[in-house]
């Protein structure tokens, strides 16, 4: 099958819901006791709905598929995501009762509790998404691969469909809440030509203890593998060689979707085809910019905050749309 046309850079089908976060609290929450937060945000939340966002707002022609409630909490959240420019004309309403998801992340210093309901964004399934939409983009690209409960049967077929029809494809499984990384992920990853886990997700994808171990195991598989690592910045595996990506020193707000942010820079030099060192380079800078506001957008959202660091830091693709 042949794509209709190329309306888009990256079209991207999953979850949208809100982030509610409080900040300051104990690490021991002691039950039936009213606990103070010290501050509160409510943000977009949905790690594919924040890469949605932010690649959109670096310049990129974004397409978003997705399945909400007929609620205020989907309101609000596509309302902060049509913002970014990202396309909304595929959203599709549950037609059941069921609410748009929500995640609750508690702050207590440099760790946070995240707690998920899971809502709307698990009922979407391959009959919610319009093939010849998603095949008219470059790339293809999916978060949350485990919380798409309805979808993950479907997801090897479609794959390949997208494949055929000329698309790449990139994957950030984010996190398993059963911690057991089976199902359809061992068939996806031959179809995947960006793998996008942190450090720890790639260890345990691959069953190793160490990142590069499995960054060189999953090599065999995955033509290019990036590793979020934080703080000591990114490992890219192409091929059977290992590339360090320095860091950016900045003092972090919020790390919050930084992972999430990172997608967005790397893949926002991906569909241009440029050198994907380079792309690692861009997403180390866009996910050092989300973590000084909290939440995973709202540095994005910021327009003069955005701009400035972006030049700042020589981010490689400011004025390439």
């Amino acid at each position: 099958m042949a794509p209709l046309d190329k309306r888009f850079d990256v079209n991207i089908a999953g979850e949208i819901n809100l982030d509610l976060i409080l900040y300051g609290l104990p690490a021991n929450i002691p039950l039936e006791r009213e606990i103070l937060a010290t501050d509160f945000r409510l943000t977009l939340g949905g790690s594919s709905a924040i890469v949605a966002h932010n690649l959109a707002t670096l310049g990129a022609r974004v397409g978003f598929t997705t399945r909400l409630g007929k609620d205020e909490l989907g309101r609000i959240a596509l309302e902060h995501l049509a913002e970014s420019g990202t396309d909304l004309s595929q959203i599709v309403y549950a037609t059941d009762a069921t609410s748009t998801g929500v995640t609750i992340l508690l702050h207590h210093g440099a760790q946070r509790r995240i707690l998920t309901y899971p809502g709307t964004m698990s009922g979407m399934s391959r009959a919610d998404l319009n093939f010849e939409y998603l095949a008219s983009a470059k790339h293809f690209h999916l978060s949350s691969l485990f919380l798409q409960q309805a979808l993950a049967p479907d997801l090897p077929a479609l794959f390949r469909d997208l494949k055929h029809a000329g698309l790449t494809i990139s994957l950030d499984t984010n996190d398993d809440p059963e911690d057991r990384w089976d199902g359809v992920l061992q068939e996806l990853l031959e179809y995947v030509d960006v793998l996008l886990p942190n450090a720890d997700e790639a260890c345990r994808i691959a069953r190793r203890d160490t990142v590069e171990d499995a960054l060189h195991t999953l090599s065999s598989r995955v033509p290019c593998i990036a590793a979020k690592c934080g703080a000591r910045g990114a490992l890219v595996q192409i091929g059977d060689r290992l590339h360090r990506i320095p860091p950016l020193k900045i003092d972090p707000v919020d790390t919050i979707g930084a992972g999430d942010s990172f997608d967005a820079g790397f893949l926002c030099g991906y569909v241009r085809g440029t050198n994907t060192l380079e792309c690692a380079v861009a997403g180390n800078i866009t996910g050092a910019l989300s973590t000084l506001r909290p939440g995973g957008t709202e540095a994005f959202r910021d327009a003069e905050l955005r701009e400035s660091f972006l030049r700042e830091h020589h981010f490689p693709f400011l004025d390439c749309w």
